[in-house]
Protein backbone atom coordinates (compact mmCIF):
# COMPACT_ATOMS: atom_id res chain seq x y z
CA UNK A 1 0.00 0.00 0.00
CA UNK A 2 2.88 2.37 0.86
CA UNK A 3 3.05 1.85 -3.22
CA UNK A 4 0.74 5.11 -3.33
CA UNK A 5 3.81 6.92 -2.03
CA UNK A 6 6.43 6.20 -4.71
CA UNK A 7 6.50 9.56 -6.41
CA UNK A 8 7.89 10.85 -3.44
CA UNK A 9 11.67 11.49 -2.84
CA UNK A 10 13.14 9.15 -0.67
CA UNK A 11 14.93 10.05 2.26
CA UNK A 12 18.76 10.94 1.75
CA UNK A 13 21.05 8.06 1.51
CA UNK A 14 23.88 9.83 3.13
CA UNK A 15 21.26 10.27 6.39
CA UNK A 16 20.89 6.82 6.86
CA UNK A 17 23.35 6.54 10.45
CA UNK A 18 21.43 9.81 11.05
CA UNK A 19 18.27 8.11 10.85
CA UNK A 20 18.95 4.85 12.79
CA UNK A 21 19.75 7.61 15.38
CA UNK A 22 16.03 9.09 15.13
CA UNK A 23 14.65 5.68 16.27
CA UNK A 24 16.53 4.38 19.32
CA UNK A 25 14.88 4.36 22.71
CA UNK A 26 12.50 7.10 23.22
CA UNK A 27 13.04 6.25 27.02
CA UNK A 28 16.88 4.90 27.72
CA UNK A 29 16.68 1.89 30.50
CA UNK A 30 17.47 2.75 33.91
CA UNK A 31 21.11 1.34 34.89
CA UNK A 32 21.63 -1.11 37.64
CA UNK A 33 22.33 1.97 40.20
CA UNK A 34 19.57 4.28 38.56
CA UNK A 35 17.33 1.04 39.24
CA UNK A 36 17.84 0.61 43.17
CA UNK A 37 17.82 4.07 43.47
CA UNK A 38 14.53 4.58 42.06
CA UNK A 39 12.93 1.59 43.85
CA UNK A 40 13.88 2.77 47.00
CA UNK A 41 11.73 5.90 46.45
CA UNK A 42 8.45 3.03 46.19
CA UNK A 43 6.48 2.79 49.50
CA UNK A 44 5.65 -0.31 48.96
CA UNK A 45 1.53 0.13 49.67
CA UNK A 46 -0.58 -2.32 50.78
CA UNK A 47 -3.41 -2.50 48.46
CA UNK A 48 -1.42 -0.43 46.86
CA UNK A 49 -3.26 1.61 43.77
CA UNK A 50 -0.57 1.24 41.04
CA UNK A 51 -1.37 -2.63 41.49
CA UNK A 52 -5.25 -1.89 41.60
CA UNK A 53 -5.25 0.09 37.96
CA UNK A 54 -3.02 -2.08 36.30
CA UNK A 55 -5.08 -3.70 33.53
CA UNK A 56 -2.98 -7.23 34.25
CA UNK A 57 -2.90 -6.98 37.95
CA UNK A 58 1.09 -6.47 38.11
CA UNK A 59 2.15 -6.61 41.87
CA UNK A 60 4.08 -3.80 41.37
CA UNK A 61 5.16 -3.38 45.46
CA UNK A 62 6.04 -6.70 45.29
CA UNK A 63 8.54 -6.66 41.75
CA UNK A 64 9.93 -3.27 42.50
CA UNK A 65 11.09 -4.35 46.33
CA UNK A 66 12.86 -7.40 44.59
CA UNK A 67 14.61 -4.88 42.26
CA UNK A 68 15.50 -2.80 45.45
CA UNK A 69 16.84 -6.46 47.35
CA UNK A 70 18.88 -7.12 43.90
CA UNK A 71 16.63 -10.45 43.07
CA UNK A 72 15.83 -9.26 39.63
CA UNK A 73 14.57 -13.47 38.12
CA UNK A 74 12.32 -12.65 41.38
CA UNK A 75 10.89 -9.33 40.18
CA UNK A 76 11.11 -10.62 36.48
CA UNK A 77 9.06 -13.66 37.05
CA UNK A 78 6.47 -11.88 39.31
CA UNK A 79 6.21 -9.46 36.38
CA UNK A 80 5.55 -12.54 33.58
CA UNK A 81 3.36 -14.14 36.21
CA UNK A 82 0.77 -11.92 35.00
CA UNK A 83 1.84 -10.19 31.81
CA UNK A 84 3.90 -12.46 29.87
CA UNK A 85 4.59 -9.79 27.62
CA UNK A 86 5.71 -6.97 30.15
CA UNK A 87 8.57 -6.19 28.43
CA UNK A 88 6.56 -4.63 25.76
CA UNK A 89 4.53 -3.24 27.94
CA UNK A 90 6.84 -1.80 29.93
CA UNK A 91 7.78 -0.14 26.72
CA UNK A 92 4.65 0.95 25.09
CA UNK A 93 1.92 1.20 27.95
CA UNK A 94 0.55 4.56 28.84
CA UNK A 95 1.78 3.73 32.62
CA UNK A 96 1.23 7.74 32.40
CA UNK A 97 -2.39 7.41 32.98
CA UNK A 98 -2.19 4.10 34.72
CA UNK A 99 0.13 3.17 37.30
CA UNK A 100 2.38 5.88 37.58
CA UNK A 101 -0.69 8.05 37.60
CA UNK A 102 -1.86 6.31 40.58
CA UNK A 103 1.34 6.21 42.63
CA UNK A 104 0.70 7.83 46.26
CA UNK A 105 4.17 9.79 45.19
CA UNK A 106 2.16 11.12 42.50
CA UNK A 107 1.71 14.92 43.63
CA UNK A 108 3.53 18.17 43.99
CA UNK A 109 4.97 17.61 47.02
CA UNK A 110 6.98 14.98 45.58
CA UNK A 111 7.14 16.29 41.87
CA UNK A 112 6.80 12.95 40.24
CA UNK A 113 5.80 9.10 40.76
CA UNK A 114 7.69 6.19 40.68
CA UNK A 115 8.94 5.51 37.14
CA UNK A 116 7.11 2.21 37.03
CA UNK A 117 7.19 1.44 33.15
CA UNK A 118 11.22 1.85 33.60
CA UNK A 119 11.35 -0.35 36.45
CA UNK A 120 9.33 -2.84 35.07
CA UNK A 121 11.74 -2.90 31.79
CA UNK A 122 14.90 -3.12 34.14
CA UNK A 123 13.50 -6.37 35.59
CA UNK A 124 12.94 -8.05 32.87
CA UNK A 125 15.88 -6.53 30.57
CA UNK A 126 18.29 -7.45 33.10
CA UNK A 127 16.74 -10.79 34.15
CA UNK A 128 18.71 -14.23 33.19
CA UNK A 129 16.65 -17.42 33.08
CA UNK A 130 18.42 -20.59 32.52
CA UNK A 131 14.93 -22.29 30.92
CA UNK A 132 11.71 -20.63 30.29
CA UNK A 133 10.63 -19.36 33.75
CA UNK A 134 7.14 -21.48 33.53
CA UNK A 135 7.10 -25.30 33.55
CA UNK A 136 3.60 -26.58 31.63
CA UNK A 137 1.36 -28.60 33.56
CA UNK A 138 0.34 -32.54 32.52
CA UNK A 139 -1.06 -32.78 29.21
CA UNK A 140 -4.34 -32.99 28.66
CA UNK A 141 -5.08 -33.89 25.53
CA UNK A 142 -6.99 -31.17 24.94
CA UNK A 143 -6.03 -28.59 21.40
CA UNK A 144 -7.36 -25.39 20.96
CA UNK A 145 -6.79 -22.90 18.04
CA UNK A 146 -6.09 -19.28 18.59
CA UNK A 147 -7.01 -17.10 15.24
CA UNK A 148 -4.30 -14.03 15.94
CA UNK A 149 -0.50 -13.65 16.90
CA UNK A 150 -0.98 -10.63 18.04
CA UNK A 151 -0.64 -9.37 22.11
CA UNK A 152 -4.02 -11.45 22.55
CA UNK A 153 -3.51 -14.36 20.98
CA UNK A 154 -0.05 -14.83 22.07
CA UNK A 155 -1.01 -14.48 26.03
CA UNK A 156 -3.98 -16.63 25.33
CA UNK A 157 -1.89 -19.56 23.76
CA UNK A 158 0.87 -19.22 26.45
CA UNK A 159 -1.42 -19.47 29.50
CA UNK A 160 -2.81 -22.47 27.01
CA UNK A 161 0.29 -23.93 27.20
CA UNK A 162 1.14 -23.64 30.47
CA UNK A 163 -2.07 -25.30 31.94
CA UNK A 164 -0.99 -28.45 29.80
CA UNK A 165 -3.44 -27.90 26.47
CA UNK A 166 -1.63 -27.99 23.02
CA UNK A 167 -2.38 -24.75 20.89
CA UNK A 168 -2.54 -23.87 17.14
CA UNK A 169 -2.21 -20.23 15.54
CA UNK A 170 -2.96 -18.98 13.13
CA UNK A 171 -1.51 -16.21 11.85
CA UNK A 172 -1.84 -14.05 8.64
CA UNK A 173 1.56 -12.26 8.56
CA UNK A 174 4.63 -13.31 8.25
CA UNK A 175 5.68 -12.80 11.57
CA UNK A 176 4.02 -12.87 14.93
CA UNK A 177 3.83 -9.96 17.25
CA UNK A 178 0.75 -8.48 15.62
CA UNK A 179 0.61 -5.00 16.73
CA UNK A 180 3.71 -4.89 18.62
CA UNK A 181 5.81 -5.86 15.52
CA UNK A 182 3.77 -3.68 12.95
CA UNK A 183 2.09 -1.23 14.23
CA UNK A 184 4.02 0.87 17.30
CA UNK A 185 6.65 3.43 17.04
CA UNK A 186 9.34 2.13 15.95
CA UNK A 187 11.73 4.80 18.73
CA UNK A 188 9.57 2.74 21.35
CA UNK A 189 9.95 -0.97 20.47
CA UNK A 190 13.50 -0.70 19.05
CA UNK A 191 15.19 -3.05 17.00
CA UNK A 192 13.65 -7.07 16.90
CA UNK A 193 12.98 -6.70 20.70
CA UNK A 194 8.83 -7.84 19.51
CA UNK A 195 10.52 -11.05 17.69
CA UNK A 196 12.83 -11.78 20.98
CA UNK A 197 9.55 -11.65 22.97
CA UNK A 198 7.95 -13.77 21.27
CA UNK A 199 10.34 -16.29 20.87
CA UNK A 200 10.49 -16.26 24.26
CA UNK A 201 7.00 -16.55 24.85
CA UNK A 202 7.22 -19.53 22.64
CA UNK A 203 9.75 -21.11 24.19
CA UNK A 204 7.22 -22.80 26.82
CA UNK A 205 6.43 -25.19 24.41
CA UNK A 206 3.09 -27.12 23.01
CA UNK A 207 2.36 -23.95 20.28
CA UNK A 208 2.57 -24.15 16.69
CA UNK A 209 2.40 -21.08 14.62
CA UNK A 210 0.97 -21.20 11.54
CA UNK A 211 1.41 -18.10 8.78
CA UNK A 212 -0.29 -17.17 5.67
CA UNK A 213 -3.57 -18.34 7.11
CA UNK A 214 -5.96 -15.53 7.20
CA UNK A 215 -9.87 -15.90 8.16
CA UNK A 216 -12.49 -15.83 5.78
CA UNK A 217 -9.78 -16.30 2.59
CA UNK A 218 -7.73 -19.76 3.63
CA UNK A 219 -9.05 -20.56 6.89
CA UNK A 220 -12.79 -21.26 7.86
CA UNK A 221 -14.22 -21.13 11.45
CA UNK A 222 -17.09 -23.95 10.48
CA UNK A 223 -13.48 -25.95 10.21
CA UNK A 224 -11.58 -24.71 13.48
CA UNK A 225 -14.81 -25.31 15.29
CA UNK A 226 -15.03 -28.78 14.05
CA UNK A 227 -11.43 -29.77 14.38
CA UNK A 228 -10.54 -28.07 17.57
CA UNK A 229 -12.00 -28.50 21.35
CA UNK A 230 -12.54 -24.49 21.53
CA UNK A 231 -11.29 -21.29 19.03
CA UNK A 232 -9.97 -17.88 20.08
CA UNK A 233 -10.19 -14.80 17.80
CA UNK A 234 -7.57 -12.49 18.56
CA UNK A 235 -8.25 -10.81 15.44
CA UNK A 236 -7.33 -7.28 16.16
CA UNK A 237 -8.44 -4.26 14.03
CA UNK A 238 -7.00 -4.26 10.83
CA UNK A 239 -8.96 -2.16 8.34
CA UNK A 240 -8.18 1.39 8.19
CA UNK A 241 -11.69 3.54 8.88
CA UNK A 242 -12.51 5.99 5.76
CA UNK A 243 -12.75 9.95 5.51
CA UNK A 244 -15.19 9.16 2.76
CA UNK A 245 -14.49 11.98 1.07
CA UNK A 246 -13.43 12.24 -2.68
CA UNK A 247 -10.00 11.76 -4.01
CA UNK A 248 -9.26 9.47 -0.62
CA UNK A 249 -7.30 6.96 -2.79
CA UNK A 250 -5.49 9.73 -5.01
CA UNK A 251 -1.81 8.93 -4.74
CA UNK A 252 -0.46 10.39 -1.48
CA UNK A 253 -3.19 9.95 0.94
CA UNK A 254 -2.38 6.73 2.74
CA UNK A 255 -3.11 5.25 6.40
CA UNK A 256 -0.88 5.60 8.99
CA UNK A 257 -0.76 2.22 10.14
CA UNK A 258 0.23 1.16 6.76
CA UNK A 259 3.58 3.84 6.91
CA UNK A 260 4.45 2.68 10.29
CA UNK A 261 4.27 -1.26 9.38
CA UNK A 262 6.28 -0.23 6.83
CA UNK A 263 8.69 1.64 8.94
CA UNK A 264 9.44 -0.88 11.27
CA UNK A 265 10.02 -3.56 8.49
CA UNK A 266 12.31 -1.40 6.29
CA UNK A 267 15.65 -2.73 6.68
CA UNK A 268 17.21 0.75 5.23
CA UNK A 269 15.05 3.69 6.05
CA UNK A 270 16.66 6.31 4.00
CA UNK A 271 14.55 3.88 0.56
CA UNK A 272 11.45 5.37 2.71
CA UNK A 273 9.45 7.76 0.62
CA UNK A 274 9.33 11.11 2.41
CA UNK A 275 7.38 13.69 2.03
CA UNK A 276 8.53 17.56 2.33
CA UNK A 277 5.17 18.81 3.89
CA UNK A 278 2.69 16.41 5.72
CA UNK A 279 -0.57 16.29 7.64
CA UNK A 280 -1.58 13.52 9.90
CA UNK A 281 -5.40 13.86 10.48
CA UNK A 282 -6.14 11.76 13.79
CA UNK A 283 -6.04 12.47 17.72
CA UNK A 284 -4.83 9.21 19.00
CA UNK A 285 -1.60 7.61 19.69
CA UNK A 286 -1.15 6.61 16.13
CA UNK A 287 -1.39 9.81 15.36
CA UNK A 288 1.27 10.70 17.09
CA UNK A 289 3.38 7.96 16.33
CA UNK A 290 3.04 8.83 12.79
CA UNK A 291 3.56 12.46 13.36
CA UNK A 292 6.83 12.10 15.22
CA UNK A 293 8.12 9.43 12.85
CA UNK A 294 7.38 11.08 9.49
CA UNK A 295 9.39 14.67 11.25
CA UNK A 296 12.44 12.67 12.22
CA UNK A 297 12.68 10.65 8.59
CA UNK A 298 13.08 13.56 7.66
CA UNK A 299 9.37 15.76 6.28
CA UNK A 300 10.29 19.70 7.03
CA UNK A 301 6.61 20.24 7.98
CA UNK A 302 3.81 18.25 9.69
CA UNK A 303 1.06 19.12 10.72
CA UNK A 304 -1.34 16.96 12.95
CA UNK A 305 -5.11 18.24 12.76
CA UNK A 306 -8.09 17.10 14.92
CA UNK A 307 -11.49 18.17 14.97
CA UNK A 308 -12.06 18.85 18.80
CA UNK A 309 -9.42 20.45 21.03
CA UNK A 310 -6.29 18.95 22.86
CA UNK A 311 -8.68 18.62 25.89
CA UNK A 312 -10.97 15.69 23.37
CA UNK A 313 -7.74 13.86 22.34
CA UNK A 314 -7.28 10.24 23.06
CA UNK A 315 -3.60 10.80 22.90
CA UNK A 316 -2.19 11.26 26.25
CA UNK A 317 -0.67 14.57 26.97
CA UNK A 318 2.93 12.79 27.72
CA UNK A 319 2.32 11.64 23.71
CA UNK A 320 1.59 14.99 22.93
CA UNK A 321 4.48 16.35 24.48
CA UNK A 322 6.28 14.01 22.76
CA UNK A 323 4.75 15.71 19.21
CA UNK A 324 5.22 19.02 20.45
CA UNK A 325 9.11 18.08 20.95
CA UNK A 326 9.73 17.17 17.98
CA UNK A 327 8.41 20.12 16.17
CA UNK A 328 4.85 18.66 15.11
CA UNK A 329 2.53 21.20 14.37
CA UNK A 330 -1.05 20.41 16.53
CA UNK A 331 -3.99 22.23 14.66
CA UNK A 332 -7.39 21.88 16.29
CA UNK A 333 -11.01 22.37 15.86
CA UNK A 334 -10.79 21.51 12.09
CA UNK A 335 -12.61 18.90 10.07
CA UNK A 336 -11.68 17.23 6.64
CA UNK A 337 -13.80 18.55 4.27
CA UNK A 338 -11.88 17.66 0.81
CA UNK A 339 -8.45 16.17 -0.45
CA UNK A 340 -6.80 19.00 -3.25
CA UNK A 341 -5.49 17.34 -6.03
CA UNK A 342 -2.51 18.11 -8.40
CA UNK A 343 -2.53 18.62 -12.15
CA UNK A 344 -1.25 14.78 -11.99
CA UNK A 345 -3.87 14.16 -9.59
CA UNK A 346 -1.49 13.51 -6.46
CA UNK A 347 -2.26 14.67 -3.28
CA UNK A 348 -1.14 18.91 -3.23
CA UNK A 349 -2.89 20.13 -0.13
CA UNK A 350 -5.87 19.51 2.20
CA UNK A 351 -9.39 21.74 3.09
CA UNK A 352 -10.51 21.80 6.71
CA UNK A 353 -13.34 23.41 7.95
CA UNK A 354 -13.31 25.23 11.41
CA UNK A 355 -15.82 23.90 13.79
CA UNK A 356 -16.92 24.37 17.50
CA UNK A 357 -18.93 22.98 20.09
CA UNK A 358 -22.83 24.25 19.90
CA UNK A 359 -24.36 23.78 23.23
CA UNK A 360 -26.98 21.75 22.40
CA UNK A 361 -28.11 21.77 26.75
CA UNK A 362 -26.57 21.03 30.32
CA UNK A 363 -25.52 17.67 28.73
CA UNK A 364 -22.63 19.50 26.22
CA UNK A 365 -23.01 20.43 22.44
CA UNK A 366 -22.82 19.05 19.13
CA UNK A 367 -19.71 19.69 16.66
CA UNK A 368 -20.88 22.16 13.94
CA UNK A 369 -19.00 23.65 10.81
CA UNK A 370 -18.40 27.07 11.46
CA UNK A 371 -18.48 27.81 7.20
CA UNK A 372 -14.53 28.93 7.30
CA UNK A 373 -11.99 27.01 5.39
CA UNK A 374 -8.09 26.67 5.41
CA UNK A 375 -5.91 24.94 2.91
CA UNK A 376 -2.81 23.19 4.20
CA UNK A 377 -0.38 22.40 1.63
CA UNK A 378 1.35 18.71 1.74
CA UNK A 379 2.54 16.40 -0.46
CA UNK A 380 0.91 13.57 1.96
CA UNK A 381 -1.77 12.94 4.35
CA UNK A 382 -1.67 10.31 6.65
CA UNK A 383 -5.20 8.45 8.08
CA UNK A 384 -5.62 8.22 11.67
CA UNK A 385 -8.82 7.79 13.05
CA UNK A 386 -9.11 4.21 13.83
CA UNK A 387 -9.34 1.25 12.62
CA UNK A 388 -12.38 -1.25 12.66
CA UNK A 389 -12.70 -5.17 12.43
CA UNK A 390 -11.66 -6.57 8.70
CA UNK A 391 -15.24 -7.74 7.65
CA UNK A 392 -13.83 -10.95 5.60
CA UNK A 393 -12.41 -11.92 8.29
CA UNK A 394 -16.11 -13.06 9.70
CA UNK A 395 -17.30 -13.63 6.06
CA UNK A 396 -18.32 -17.38 6.28
CA UNK A 397 -21.55 -18.65 7.56
CA UNK A 398 -20.71 -18.99 10.75
CA UNK A 399 -18.81 -16.47 11.67
CA UNK A 400 -21.47 -14.04 10.51
CA UNK A 401 -23.58 -15.59 13.56
CA UNK A 402 -21.28 -14.24 16.10
CA UNK A 403 -23.08 -10.93 18.14
CA UNK A 404 -21.46 -7.89 17.27
CA UNK A 405 -21.31 -4.65 19.07
CA UNK A 406 -21.02 -2.13 16.11
CA UNK A 407 -18.04 -2.87 14.34
CA UNK A 408 -16.28 -5.30 17.02
CA UNK A 409 -17.76 -9.09 18.54
CA UNK A 410 -19.48 -9.27 21.65
CA UNK A 411 -18.67 -11.57 24.48
CA UNK A 412 -19.62 -12.51 27.91
CA UNK A 413 -17.56 -11.65 31.29
CA UNK A 414 -15.95 -15.11 30.50
CA UNK A 415 -14.69 -13.96 26.88
CA UNK A 416 -18.11 -16.31 25.53
CA UNK A 417 -19.09 -15.22 21.90
CA UNK A 418 -22.44 -16.33 21.08
CA UNK A 419 -21.43 -19.60 19.75
CA UNK A 420 -20.04 -21.90 21.98
CA UNK A 421 -16.76 -23.15 22.14
CA UNK A 422 -15.97 -19.72 20.34
CA UNK A 423 -14.20 -17.12 22.30
CA UNK A 424 -13.09 -13.64 21.49
CA UNK A 425 -10.53 -11.05 22.85
CA UNK A 426 -8.38 -8.10 22.53
CA UNK A 427 -8.83 -5.24 20.21
CA UNK A 428 -12.00 -6.92 18.37
CA UNK A 429 -14.36 -7.15 21.13
CA UNK A 430 -16.20 -4.44 23.00
CA UNK A 431 -15.66 -3.46 25.35
CA UNK A 432 -11.99 -2.46 24.83
CA UNK A 433 -9.42 0.31 25.33
CA UNK A 434 -7.19 -0.54 22.40
CA UNK A 435 -4.42 -1.15 24.67
CA UNK A 436 -1.63 -3.93 24.16
CA UNK A 437 -1.69 -4.39 28.09
CA UNK A 438 -5.34 -4.68 28.09
CA UNK A 439 -5.37 -7.40 25.07
CA UNK A 440 -2.89 -9.05 27.16
CA UNK A 441 -5.26 -9.68 30.28
CA UNK A 442 -8.02 -10.52 27.50
CA UNK A 443 -6.01 -13.58 26.55
CA UNK A 444 -5.10 -14.37 29.42
CA UNK A 445 -8.41 -14.65 31.45
CA UNK A 446 -9.86 -16.24 27.84
CA UNK A 447 -7.24 -18.98 28.09
CA UNK A 448 -8.24 -19.63 31.78
CA UNK A 449 -12.11 -19.95 30.71
CA UNK A 450 -11.67 -21.91 27.80
CA UNK A 451 -9.11 -23.99 30.22
CA UNK A 452 -12.13 -24.53 32.94
CA UNK A 453 -14.71 -24.69 30.15
CA UNK A 454 -13.65 -27.47 28.06
CA UNK A 455 -12.94 -29.68 30.88
CA UNK A 456 -15.91 -29.44 32.81
CA UNK A 457 -18.07 -29.56 29.48
CA UNK A 458 -18.99 -26.09 29.61
CA UNK A 459 -18.83 -23.18 27.04
CA UNK A 460 -22.37 -23.04 26.27
CA UNK A 461 -22.98 -19.93 24.29
CA UNK A 462 -24.54 -16.85 26.09
CA UNK A 463 -28.41 -15.85 25.25
CA UNK A 464 -28.59 -13.58 22.44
Amino acid sequence: MIDSFNHLPRAAAAAGAQLEAQFTDLAPPLTARQATIEAARCLYCYDAPCTRICPTGIDVASFIRNIHEHNINGAAHGILKQNILGGSCARVCPTEILCEDACVRNHDAEGQPVKIGLLQRHALDSASFIQHPFERAAPTGKHIAVVGAGPAGLACAHRLAMLGNDVVIFETREKSGGLNEYGIAKYKLTGDFAQQEVDFLLSIGGIDVRHGRTLGVNLSLQELHTQYDAVFLGLGLNASRRLGLTGEDAPGLLAAVDYISALRQSSDLAALPVPKRAIVIGAGNTAIDMAVQIKRLGAEQVTLVYRRGFESMSATSHEQAIAKANFVRMRTWAAPLEVLLDDAGSVRAMRFEKTRLEQTGRNGGSLVGTGVFIDIAADAVFKAIGQSLDGSSLADPMAMQLGRAGDKIHVDAQFRTALAGIYAGGDCVAPGQDLTVQAVQHGKLAAHAIHNDIHTKAGAAWPT
